[in-house]
């Protein structure tokens, strides 16, 4: 909880936290709902989802329940469940306390090509994508959104993020392949659902929408208790 309230300071004082006002929260606000909705059940704190004003594609968890996304990322991003899919992912990582699992694993020393940190975020990536789709899935979101991600990212920059030893992420090829045999092999679950991204729901954006003007969001006032050591059937 103290990593995610000084993370949380540090952009506030930044100004890099887009307004609560901004019209950017309607497009991501009903995703980030219906998707707490369902994994606010599995965590000790509630999820709160922001964005910061950033260029950069990226979006990231950080302990106590706060998802942030860059601007960069959501101009990125095509359809609602593509978004859907990064929030999965990212709600997972908390659900599985894996930033603290890394932290408790190196004794807080783990860096850069740390081999006992990556090979643990290797599977952490992992277990976020599968365990990610389902939660999308009972959230009302095409899971699927998770490989048009891969897709665009290699469509936008003509390469793919490739895995090595000292890597903290499997290859984008890899995780693809993951995610499509888990949609055949479970179709109780994924058979609803169609690798058809021109049926998708398209995220609109309203022009010129980022402002950095305060009023800046307060911190979720709430004092959670300590996270369990792992919730059941987390791997």
């Amino acid at each position: 909880m103290q990593v995610g309230r000084q993370q949380y300071d540090q952009y506030l004082q930044r100004g890099e936290i887009v307004p609560s006002q901004s019209p950017l929260y309607a497009v991501i606000d009903p995703i980030g709902d219906a998707i707490a909705a369902v994994a606010n059940a599995q965590y000790f704190a509630p999820f709160h989802f922001l964005l910061l004003a950033q260029p950069a594609p990226n979006a990231f968890s950080m302990p106590g329940g706060n998802v942030y996304v860059t601007t960069g990322m959501l101009s990125l991003l095509k359809n609602r469940d593509e978004l859907a899919g990064v929030l999965c992912h990212e709600v997972n990582h908390d659900i599985h306390h894996d930033m603290y699992n890394v932290y408790q694993l190196t004794g807080g020393a783990g860096g850069p090509g740390d081999p006992q940190a990556a090979s643990y975020e290797r599977a952490a990536e992992t277990n976020a994508d599968r365990a990610g789709a389902y939660l999308c899935a009972k959230a009302g979101f095409n899971p699927w959104g998770m490989v048009w991600n891969f897709r665009l990212y290699r469509q936008m920059t003509g390469a793919s993020h490739e895995s090595s030893a000292s890597s903290d992420h499997p290859s984008d090829q890899q995780r693809v392949a993951d995610l499509i045999a888990l949609f055949d092999g479970d179709k109780a679950t994924f058979g609803r659902f169609q690798d058809d991204v021109a049926d998708a729901q398209p995220l609109s954006l309203p022009y010129g929408a980022v402002s950095r003007q305060q009023p800046y969001p307060a911190y979720p006032p709430y004092a959670p208790p300590p996270p369990p050591p792992c919730y059941p059937n987390c791997r």
